[in-house]
């Protein structure tokens, strides 16, 4: 039943052409017409290349029949000036009336040459441009109705709308990045629509045609196409938004998880084919479950479109630069269309940079969820000195008979604490396993790409919020030494996730994470053994470029190592801050 509803509607939104019959007709009355007209354009540029070219081989010739003449001429003139240097001065009249000769036949020549067989613009050429204006006019307004049909048909999907994403380094692994990532048919039956119609153009050999409709092609694929991405891409983040949306948060599942359980069919494009649930009946959880994740998979083929619009676009403008190389000759016209089509590669650019907004939307989406996961971890009010060193990892110490309740975020241990934190499971740990299953259903149905700006967005967010729980605890030796622990453990827990293998290093995955950044160095700077260290270890670092943390924030922290006294801490830091 679902299924014939959501049909039913797309017919229905879709009658009458999407209401470009109306405008200029039957549409399929109309593509038929443009074949003809095409094909018509088609012959009249044939055959004015052809006459352009016959006529270029009648100047060649009269040219090279000129050449000739003066040749001759040449020849005979030396012959008369052999004979007139042999019979003396009797010969020297008719020399002087020979060249005469000569010269009026050098300016005959020079006029002949200045006739114009074939003017550069001509009737022809008018009439041709005047049907290609026309031309140009319907095939963009066709154009324009093929994308309005592609949109009406994503606003009511159903399993036809989707497919798997294909392209360059998606992870075969079926858990990998981007393993189960989407792509709805919108950006397929668009693209297609602008090739075809352009490509048609293309046929005509009209260069004026051609250029116009390639700017139609850049001006509908980089305005209205990418409006459309980017208002589906914004829906797509409202619909993954923790607690609200399909994603668990605080209290479960969202409401937009459970209506898409106990809708039959779904509207728009939170349509899911044959939900397992019913308006009254109870869900099994594995039902909810897989219900939702083909309502992220969905929602996370908005984002997947903006990616693959991108790599879809710039091999449209390959494809077009081969055509005019094969099918126009070389010149300022064929030049002129060059570039037009060119104007394809600032279209990529804006579907790419929309990708990254629509991330950073997506990212700060999640991003409060992700701070209520760390301070679940570390402790809302961040460190606490009162909490018992021996529990500060959060698990269940028994002392003294009686079980103590795991405690917050603290790094002021003991011995007997430090060797309890090598065999317990420790909060960084549990906070990110928490992670993983706020991001893991993203990271699978987002394109590699996405998934890996995703997992750097989030890192970020944890690594600030984790930052301002340890500027909270107070740091013993071994406490530093755990706090490195940790750290390290979150970079390798970030480095298991990443895709892309320029990412899998320490030094590119703290480059394009700055709060990782500053995580990792304040590790480095809280396990000094000595104060004489700390300069040393800054000055090295900031020499490679690997240091953000100011004198003053490095003071506040070393302050925090119970062994380092705050007097000696600020007397050994005064120097300027470069």
């Amino acid at each position: 039943g679902g299924t014939i509803d959501i049909a039913t509607k797309r017919m229905a939104a879709q009658k009458d052409d999407c209401g470009f019959q109306t405008e200029v007709g039957n549409l399929a009355d109309v593509d038929a017409a443009l074949e003809e007209w095409a094909l018509v354009m088609q012959h009249t540029e044939s055959y004015e290349r052809f006459i352009r070219h016959a006529v270029n081989e009648v100047v060649k010739a009269r040219k090279l029949r000129r050449e000739q003449k003066n040749e001759e001429k040449n020849r005979l003139k030396e012959l008369e000036e052999a004979k007139s240097r042999e019979h003396g001065s009797e010969m020297t009249g008719t020399g002087r009336k020979s060249s005469e000769k000569t010269s009026c036949g050098d300016v005959d020549g020079d006029q002949e040459e200045k006739v114009e067989i074939l003017p550069p613009h001509t009737a022809l050429n008018e009439v041709a441009a005047e049907i290609g204006g026309s031309y140009s006019a319907l095939e963009r307004c066709l154009l324009l109705a093929g994308m309005q049909r592609a949109f009406v048909h994503a606003n009511y999907p159903d399993d036809s709308t989707f497919s798997p994403v294909v392209l360059d380094g998606s992870s075969n692994s079926f858990y990998g990045a981007g393993s189960r990532a989407l792509q709805t048919n919108l950006v397929e039956e668009c693209l297609f629509a602008a090739r075809r119609s352009t490509l048609r153009a293309f046929a005509t050999g009209h260069t004026g045609t051609a250029s116009a409709a390639a700017n139609v092609c850049v001006d509908v694929l980089g305005r209205l196409l990418l409006d459309v991405l980017i208002r589906r891409a914004e829906i797509g983040a409202s619909l993954l938004k923790p607690g609200e949306g399909l994603l668990d948060g605080q209290s479960g599942l969202g409401q937009a998880a459970l209506s898409f359980a106990k809708s039959k069919a779904g509207k728009g494009l939170r349509g899911v084919q044959g939900a397992g649930a019913r308006s009254g009946h109870r869900v099994g959880d594995d039902a909810l479950r897989n219900q939702t994740m083909l309502g992220v998979a969905r929602a996370a083929a908005n984002f997947n479109d903006l990616e693959v619009v991108a790599d879809y676009t710039k091999r449209l403008e390959g494809n077009f630069l081969k055509e005019i190389d094969s099918g126009y000759p070389r010149g300022h016209d064929t030049e002129q269309l060059r570039m037009c089509v060119k104007g394809l590669q600032g279209v990529v650019d804006s579907f790419s940079q929309a990708s990254g907004r629509s991330m950073e939307q997506l990212i700060s989406t999640l991003l409060p969820q992700v701070r209520q996961i760390v301070g679940d971890a570390v402790g809302q009010d961040g460190g606490g000195s009162s909490a018992t060193a021996s529990n500060f990892l959060g698990s269940p110490v028994l002392a003294g008979g009686t079980t103590i309740a795991p405690t917050i975020l603290n790094y002021e241990i003991d011995d007997e604490a430090f060797e309890l934190s090598q065999i317990s499971e420790g909060f960084v740990v549990r906070m990110c396993s928490r992670l993983d299953e706020l991001i893991d259903p993203l990271r699978v149905h987002l394109v590699p790409k996405l998934s890996d700006d995703l997992l750097v967005g989030i890192l970020g967010g944890m690594s600030k919020r984790m930052e301002v729980a340890i500027r909270k605890s107070k740091f013993t030796p071994l406490g530093a030494i755990s706090l490195d622990s940790d750290v390290r453990y979150i970079m390798n827990f970030a480095k298991d996730r990443i895709d892309s293998p320029q990412l899998k290093s320490n030094v590119t995955l703290c480059k394009v994470c700055p709060p990782l950044a500053r995580l990792n160095q304040i590790a480095l700077l809280m396990n000094v053994d000595d104060l004489e260290d700390v300069l040393d270890l800054i000055s090295v670092s900031k020499r490679k470029g690997v240091w953000d943390l100011k004198l003053d924030e490095a003071k506040t922290l070393l302050s925090l190592r119970v062994d380092f006294e705050g007097d000696k801490v600020n007397d050994l830091l005064q120097m300027d801050d470069e």
